[in-house]
């Protein structure tokens, strides 16, 4: 394993509702080394977008730690986030260079006099016009409006880099391009990310190591083909079995019991238990700790052997090797 550039211990998020405590992210602990990308996958409401923005430091933890090491070239640790919504991160009264320069001005990054040349070059390099600098947001489509995203978050300097769900509002073709764009950018910058999607083909595509998670938890953390190749958690291979199959045609998809429970009142012991084909009678007192197997693997679940081996909890057969490419 690569020295880690982001070290997450034991880190929990805490809100009042309702007179109640919701645990929004609970006792999550992972790694993203140096120069990778980690993603966090999970239905809505399961914590993803909360953690992400305790790591941007828009959130205070309410336990726990995070730890950031040195970047590839050794250069002063900055995070910038690129948010969901294209249409609502950008101030509509902004030009596109005012809002480009901002973080370069704010952070002294530059002398005054070539601001303005580094915001031109930020926006050719995204694929945009340095003539777009006099423009206005509404000015844009989303696939552009998100790339003017990108360089504001470039134009930071970043060598951490947050992505929350960073395509989920654009086409599908402009998804492509938008993820060659990331990709190309974070290699040329040797950044070190952290991805949120809710589609898998993407986050297979763009990730070294994948976390799932469930009800502010992680239930399954694994280095990207390993996940695809043999998922441990049930609620993982559920996940999977539920990806469109080109080839297959008709098919029956097995989905889990229920509804999410309600993050007001969580299930005792393992979260997971009510939808699970596999619960046991210990599943249903006892929380399973996130335990590391081999090949890079950590699993929080009692069915898993010791042995890490993945057992099938459900009919079908094993997940196939996806031909999904964005070059």
């Amino acid at each position: 394993m690569s020295v880690p550039y982001l070290s997450v211990k034991s880190l929990s998020r805490e809100f009042k509702a309702q007179g109640r405590t919701v645990r929004a992210v609970d006792n999550v602990s992972f790694e993203i080394p140096v120069g990778t990308t980690f993603s966090l996958v999970g239905e809505s409401g399961c914590g993803k977008t909360t953690l992400a923005r305790v790591i941007a430091g828009l959130d205070k933890p309410s336990a726990g730690s995070m730890l950031f090491g040195a970047p590839l070239d050794g250069r002063v640790h900055r995070t910038q986030m690129i948010f969901q919504d294209p249409y609502a991160s950008l101030n509509p009264r902004w030009r596109v260079g005012d809002a480009i320069a901002e973080p370069i001005t704010f952070q002294n990054l530059r002398p005054r006099p070539t601001v303005a040349g580094r915001v031109e070059e930020l926006l050719t390099r995204v694929g945009l016009a340095a003539a777009d600098t006099a423009k206005f947001p509404h000015e844009f489509s989303g696939g552009q409006r998100q790339r003017v995203s990108i360089a504001r978050a470039l134009a930071g300097e970043p060598s951490f880099l947050v992505c929350d769900e960073p395509t989920s509002a654009l086409d599908v073709s402009v998804q492509a391009q938008i993820l060659n764009l990331l990709k190309r950018l974070e290699k040329e910058e040797g950044l070190t990310s952290l991805f949120i999607s809710h589609n898998l083909a993407v986050v297979r595509f763009v990730s070294s190591m994948i976390g799932v998670m469930y009800l502010g938890r992680l239930v399954e953390v694994a280095p990207t083909a390993e996940l695809f190749a043999a998922p441990r958690h049930p609620y993982t291979q559920l996940l999977l079995d539920a990806i469109p199959r080109i080839g297959q045609g008709r098919r029956t998809v097995s989905l889990p019991a229920g509804e999410l429970p309600s993050p007001l009142a969580p299930p005792p012991g393992c979260t997971f238990h009510p939808r699970c084909p596999a619960a046991m009678d210990i599943c249903r007192r006892e929380a399973p700790a996130l335990r590391t197997l081999d090949n890079g693997v950590s699993v929080a679940c009692h069915a898993v052997g010791s042995g890490g081996q993945p057992v099938r909890f459900m009919p079908g057969a094993a997940h196939p090797a996806s031909s999904f490419s964005l070059s």
